[in-house]
């Protein structure tokens, strides 16, 4: 048979084609792949697709052939499997800190990874999962541009946006640029969070990535203070409670047995926990000390009894009784 002007893209076709129509339950059967070849200007014969497969095999590709009267080949294996795919898509549509048509793009490109069995149900998880999303579609230049920073050992400069009683946005501190230190990058509460060191401040902050604009990496160095807090980005962010600041403590609270396993769901297995009778245990918890952990305190219910410092018990009681005040 004369060969076609296709025929040097012929294995190029092929795989495309395995990859976009075939899996397990929906094999390729040899007629439809010589059928498909021709739509595309190849001409092939049965015995040069056998050929093509066993090369394609012999390169790395998990090609099966399975036999029977509805049988063809099929790619067994893939760089993601179905179940995975679905899983990454879940979270682009959940991710509040992607906007709409960036996760659209997202779960497209996942959606090619699929074959065109699965790809469908993949595309329509976007429009099930009805969550409010980020308007900033600079967002994933802000993540590469923190990511190069701190790869480069540089400082960043950008304007902090939020919101106005008339739901409109503008700059926060009259649009004077900030210039921290980064250090990570930390997903939180459904939001992406920058933790950064403040020079000027000398501490830590975070800021929600999605409300920065105008980042740029400065001709600074991070700050040499960054060595001296001995970071640990769980213990930050198992101390900080909805992601705002507060003041570090250690706190002993007792709690009924129920609530062990929020404990440490919280904050891990290296908790500190003793038995305090048959129905109460103490826990030993360092915390960010904000009203964000009262309220997490106070949700807890009413058998949860903050027992030490004595100081933040009293902070407790304020708010406690600021709380109780405002239904007077």
């Amino acid at each position: 048979m004369p060969k076609s002007e296709n025929q040097k893209q012929k294995l190029l076709y092929l795989v495309k084609l395995l990859r976009e129509r075939s899996d397990e339950k929906h094999p390729l059967p040899m007629a439809d792949i010589i059928l498909a070849l021709e739509q595309e200007g190849i001409k092939a014969e049965r015995k040069s697709i056998y050929t093509d497969m066993e090369a394609l095999r012999d390169f790395g590709y998990d090609i099966i052939l399975q036999k029977g009267k509805n049988g063809g080949y099929y790619l067994g294996s893939r760089e993601f499997e179905t179940a995975e795919l679905k899983l990454l898509v879940d979270a682009v549509s959940a991710s509040r800190f992607i906007t709409k048509k960036k996760s659209r793009e997202l779960i497209s490109k996942l959606s090619s990874m699929a074959s065109n069995h699965d790809a469908g149900e993949l595309k329509r998880e976007v429009y099930v999962v009805n969550r409010i999303k980020s308007e900033n579609e600079g967002i994933l230049y802000n993540i590469d541009a923190i990511h190069d920073a701190i790869q480069k050992n540089c400082r960043i400069t950008y304007r902090y946006l939020e919101y106005t009683l008339n739901k409109e946005e503008h700059f926060r501190r009259g649009g004077k640029l900030y210039e921290v230190s980064p250090v990570a990058l930390t997903w939180s509460d459904e939001n992406y969070y920058l933790i950064a060191f403040d020079e000027e401040a000398d501490s830590l902050k975070h800021y929600r990535v999605d409300k920065i604009k105008g980042i740029a990496l400065s001709k600074k160095k991070r700050s040499t203070r960054l060595k001296e807090k001995d970071f640990k980005l769980a213990d930050y962010c198992n101390k900080t409670f909805g992601m705002f600041a507060g003041r570090d403590e250690v706190l002993k609270i007792n709690l009924p047995n129920s609530l062990v396993g929020v404990i440490i769901d919280r904050f891990g297995k290296d908790v500190t926990i003793h038995k305090e009778n048959e129905d109460t245990f103490t826990a030993r918890i360092s915390v960010k000390v904000s009203n964000q952990f009262f309220g997490w305190l106070t949700g807890l219910g009413p058998e949860v009894r903050l027992i030490s410092p004595e100081h933040v018990v009293e902070e407790y009681k304020e708010y406690l009784a600021r709380i109780q005040n405002r239904y007077h």
